[in-house]
């Protein structure tokens, strides 16, 4: 068995192993992952935050061995909060950018530095998620630095981020670990029977015609939904589902309300 370890911003992974295949999510700074299978030019991978898997581009494969990939997941997980932050590797000049909730292996909150294999690196920016506050107000403050963000299929970043890559990198940032994909997250939790019963960070699963889960949104407070459709927006929402505030029309119908985060 072979592992890797993002050392990129960002990882497009892939539903099958060829540039035109759709990309279903993305691999952040610092996530971690198992090789399962691979050909020529593309490894298809595991990740070990979700059990996701999918194909990603060989040349952006960063190895690591065994001891080092167990290691992961003994140490805390700390994330990025900023939208943006600036790292470094230590002694180079290549300055670049990774998103929030991107991973910081190994992390130093002294000097400030984090290391991916035998690379550390220095971070300028806040980096530690919500543990030391209210879980829920750590997702809502966090939610709405991604307001206006571009809808992009399987995006998980302020780039561009789907309704479940954005519930899902929220909750990361509050130090939870929720599947990738809505219908997933919709099996998580316990059911609330009334919108009126939702709290800030309790989620909403959206069905359509055939009654298959589509869309999933963050409740944000009485009756108001923060969620990725065309852009991250806040919308009204009852028991009929997603009152658009600019078109005047329902544009999610309500299928059931998850509960994920113990009282």
């Amino acid at each position: 068995m072979r592992y890797g370890i993002s050392n990129l911003s960002i990882v497009p992974v892939r539903s099958d192993p060829h540039e035109k295949s759709e990309m279903c999510t993305q691999i952040l700074f610092g996530e971690h992952y198992t090789i399962i299978e691979e050909n020529a030019k593309w490894c298809q991978v595991e990740l070990a935050f979700d059990g996701y898997q999918g194909w990603i581009d060989r040349k952006m494969v960063n190895e690591i061995e065994e001891e080092a990939f167990l290691e992961l997941a003994e140490i805390p997980r700390i994330v990025t909060t900023d939208v943006f932050n600036i790292i470094q590797p230590a002694g180079g000049y290549n300055n670049f950018l990774i998103v929030a909730g991107s991973s910081l292996p190994h992390f130093d909150k002294v000097a400030r530095t984090f290391k991916i294999g035998n690379i550390v690196y220095t971070i300028q920016g806040n980096s530690i998620a919500g543990a030391n506050r209210e879980v829920r107000e750590v997702i809502i403050e966090n939610a709405l630095k991604y307001f206006n963000a571009p809808y992009l299929w399987g995006g998980r970043t302020p780039f561009g981020i789907d309704c479940s890559g954005f519930s899902q990198v929220l909750y990361k940032m509050a130090g939870l670990t929720i599947p990738r994909d809505a219908v997933q997250q919709a099996m998580m939790g316990v059911n609330l029977t009334f919108v009126e019963e939702a709290l800030p960070g309790d989620l909403a699963f959206f069905d359509n015609e055939d009654g298959a889960i589509t869309h999933v949104g963050v409740i944000w407070e009485k009756n108001k939904i923060i969620h990725s459709s065309g852009k991250v927006r806040i919308d009204n929402v009852d028991h009929f589902g997603i009152f658009n505030i600019d078109t005047g029309r329902y544009t999610h119908q309500m299928r059931l309300m998850r509960r994920l985060i113990s009282e």
